[in-house]
């Protein structure tokens, strides 16, 4: 994690904050623009086979609090040696500065539309997400005005949000203005914006249900996008489904669907980018990390607590 964040530091808080990209080679000569590999044929033959990233130069709103909810661990966990403090608060400021400048603004959204924009709701929050933690981090170290001032701003985007993208039968919309069911409105709980026991939320979660679960296993959305109409699971989705389960009390749905999806890994217990609902082969990028991270948090939302397991025992 340490890493992670000095690299964040290091390469990405070196540009102007209003220019942070939605990626960044891992070497940072690595050339990043995407040309498709004629010669091969792809997965089963669906090509096109692509090298590079053309997302690397999308508008990407949500990067900004990636970076910030990414970096504020090290105002916090202790048991890291690159500690958060003023210096590293300064150079967050323009980031959550930035966040702010465009949260309204259209953008290409989590799942990297090409050839369209929309203001994403899941990238709204996220920049809420920016300025909620700075304003938090901005108390830690003792820059009451600042965080004062943070707070405000957060609270007044977060009202926002709230307002523009419920919808009229009263679910949160993947964009203003519109009734997109997306797998990320998921997400907003975790972030903090919404309480996952919240009616809205509740409703929110009863749509993705209806129009994105296929046999126990999520869409990222059920309208075309550059490839058609979506006809598989992308596997983070459905780990995002199962904490909200966990979180708004249907633990043993959320355990079933978590043990379906494990008997899904390969021989060395990997998964990938997406997943067949009806055929259960994996599909797209293998092995992807997304997929893995959501396998560890979900187990860990999932599980009994030591206390729990105690008195479970007795």
């Amino acid at each position: 994690m340490e890493h992670f964040v000095r690299f964040l530091v290091n390469t990405v808080l070196n540009e102007k904050a209003a220019d942070l990209n939605p990626l960044y080679p891992i070497v940072t000569s690595t050339d990043l623009t995407e040309v498709e590999a004629t010669a091969l044929t792809g997965f089963q033959g669906m090509g096109p086979v692509r090298v590079g990233n053309a997302a690397a130069t999308q508008k990407q709103t949500d990067v900004f609090g990636s970076v910030i909810l990414s970096a504020a661990q090290l105002f916090w966990d202790e048991r890291v040696n690159l500690t958060g403090g003023l210096d590293l608060y300064k150079r967050l400021k323009p980031v959550g500065e930035a966040a702010l400048a465009v949260a309204l603004e259209p953008d290409s959204g989590v799942w990297e539309f090409r050839g369209r924009t929309r203001v994403h709701t899941y990238s709204v929050a996220m920049c809420w997400a920016a300025a909620h933690r700075i304003g938090l981090i901005a108390q830690r170290v003792g820059e009451d005005q600042d965080a004062a001032d943070w707070k405000a701003k957060a609270a007044k985007l977060r009202d926002t949000i709230l307002e523009k993208a419920i919808t009229k039968d009263g679910w949160i919309s993947g964009a203003f203005g519109e009734e997109m069911v997306d797998a990320s409105s998921l997400l907003l709980p975790q972030l903090g914006l919404i309480d996952a026991k919240d009616d809205r939320f509740l409703r929110t979660l009863a749509v993705v249900e209806k129009r994105l679960l296929r046999n126990g296993f999520l869409l990222r959305y059920d309208e075309p996008d550059d490839f058609g109409l979506p006809e598989t699971s992308f596997i983070i989705c459905t780990f995002w489904y199962i904490d909200s389960l966990a979180a708004v009390g249907r633990i043993d749905e959320a355990r079933a669907l978590y043990e379906n999806l494990l008997s899904h890994r390969n021989a060395a217990g990997l998964l990938s980018e997406d997943l067949h609902p009806q055929t259960g082969d994996l599909w797209g990028n293998f092995p992807q990390a997304y997929s893995l991270v959501g396998l560890i948090l979900s187990a860990y939302r999932l599980s009994r607590t030591w206390e729990q397991g105690l008195w479970h025992a007795s």
